[in-house]
């Protein structure tokens, strides 16, 4: 598990409710209108869709704030055209970035991020400069807590899954692009209930950080992931259980 991935597990743990709150569903809101605009109202037949509402529905957003959003994106409701945009750069430490944009004023998003890694000291770069660092594939996390290893592992290479590990508390069942939707489908037909599902891109190597790199660079994530128009935010560092635990207290 990624240092990224576990600081943004020990922040949701942290943050303060509201303001989270209304972070997420700005953004699922984004996404869900996107889901909608590409493949259609009918979640039974929009398989992004359908990963989206459960994600809405996971994190409580009101079926209101859905429904509006759907129709955004079928056209039914008047809103700005938005954008998907993917950036890359490298921020302090030449760790690499890949952040996945949701925009509907592609030139503000741009220097508002451009703006954020200029002042952590680091710089964007043009498309295809980091993203050969990453392999895209889909992620399904479970409670390891809830499912043991061996019962996550027999449904999901069953239903065409390329790998499962436990990492930390999670049991992850890890798949291609093309295939996630229908393992993650097979998998709830088989009645393991998923804590997250998505698409995410996984470094093929990692930039293990010092206290102070580490400090900088999770400032970086934070303020990146503070604005409203960055869905998701890659980076291949890695910190240390040590690290992390006297970042995690402060």
């Amino acid at each position: 598990m990624s240092g990224h991935s576990r600081w943004s597990t020990i922040k949701r743990k942290k943050g303060a409710a509201d303001a989270v709150r209304g972070k997420i569903f700005t953004k699922l809101s984004k996404e869900i209108t996107v889901a909608a605009r590409m493949g259609g109202g009918d979640p039974t037949g929009n398989p992004r869709l359908r990963l989206a509402i459960q994600a809405a529905r996971a994190s409580a957003m009101p079926m209101d704030n859905v429904s509006r959003a759907i129709k955004k994106g079928t056209g039914e409701l008047d809103g700005g055209q938005i954008e998907e945009l993917v950036y890359e750069g490298y921020g302090p430490g030449g760790v690499a970035f890949i952040i996945e944009i949701t925009t509907d004023n592609q030139n503000r998003t741009i220097a508002e991020v451009r703006s954020i890694f200029d002042k952590a000291g680091g710089n964007l770069g043009k498309l295809g400069s980091v993203a050969f660092i990453f392999s895209k594939l889909g992620t399904i996390r479970y409670d390891s807590a809830k499912y043991s290893e061996d019962k996550v592992m027999e449904a999901a290479l069953e239903a065409g899954a390329q790998d499962v590990k436990t990492e930390a508390d999670h049991v992850v069942v890890y798949t291609t692009p093309a295939d996630f939707h229908a393992v993650k489908e097979a998998l709830d037909k088989a009645g393991l209930e998923a804590l997250e599902a998505q698409l995410t891109m996984l470094p093929n190597n990692t930039v293990r950080l010092d206290e102070d790199m580490a400090k900088r660079t999770l400032s970086l994530v934070e303020r990146l992931e503070d604005n409203d128009d960055v869905q998701k935010v890659f980076a291949n560092f890695d910190i240390s259980d040590e690290i992390m635990a006297r970042l995690s207290e402060s």
